[in-house]
């Protein structure tokens, strides 16, 4: 993971709706919670704006943050997020601590690639239809992907790339498949348009009709 990020925190005392109002209205700031790790709880206040920006970036979801308290530092990640329902505001986060010698659970972001390149989609005239677009992973923090690779070169017309299909780093287990055959879901498949489908029926019964 070449990407660090460092989020400042506050200790903060005040709880209730009304302060967690105020706390958002007058210093630009939202209520947070670390938790997890055999310690307690502990709430804490961080800037509005900051988190709102780190979130612009992709692999802040997947990536070990680092809360810096008072000079303590913490590593965390982002397990909650609470945004306004109409309002382009953020209201509240959750964070857990993590431990090296503990595995977590983190959903980590699919990157679909070489799908412009792909036989099936640039010769065959195939579309990527993508079922889901990240997956729960369960690994050590020091193995957490920022996100995995789905290579799209080999994947031929109407076949489907399943949950067991994908290519793990080491260290690296999908959480769905620990429950089951039942679980190895669609991940992507390349079709051709049901427009185009109907034309090449129609086109093999007209040569069928022309043979005599």
């Amino acid at each position: 993971m070449s990407q660090e990020f460092v989020i400042e925190a506050f200790p903060r005392d005040d709880q209730g709706r009304g302060a967690s109002r105020r706390l958002r209205r007058e210093e630009r700031k939202i209520p947070a919670i670390i938790y997890g790790g055999n310690k307690e709880a502990v709430s804490i206040s961080i800037w509005h704006n900051e988190l709102k920006k780190a979130l612009e970036n992709e692999a802040f979801f997947s990536h070990i943050l680092t809360i810096d308290l008072d000079g303590k530092k913490e590593s965390v990640i982002m397990k909650d997020l609470q945004r306004h329902p109409y309002k382009p505001l953020l209201t509240h986060a959750d964070f857990l601590r993590v431990d090296k010698d503990h595995e977590i659970h983190v959903n980590v972001p699919l990157h679909f690639i070489n799908e412009d390149t792909a036989p099936a989609i640039k010769l065959q005239g195939g579309v990527a239809n993508h079922q889901i677009n990240e997956v729960e992973v369960i690994c050590l923090p020091q193995n957490l992907p920022e996100f995995i690779e789905v290579d799209m070169t080999a994947v031929e017309m109407d076949q489907v790339v399943h949950l067991s299909d994908l290519q793990l780093p080491k260290g690296v287990r999908v959480a769905a498949l620990l429950q089951g055959e039942d679980h190895n879901l669609p991940v992507v498949a390349i079709h051709k348009p049901r427009g185009a489908k109907a034309d090449d029926a129609e086109g093999a019964e007209g040569e069928e009709g022309g043979e005599e």
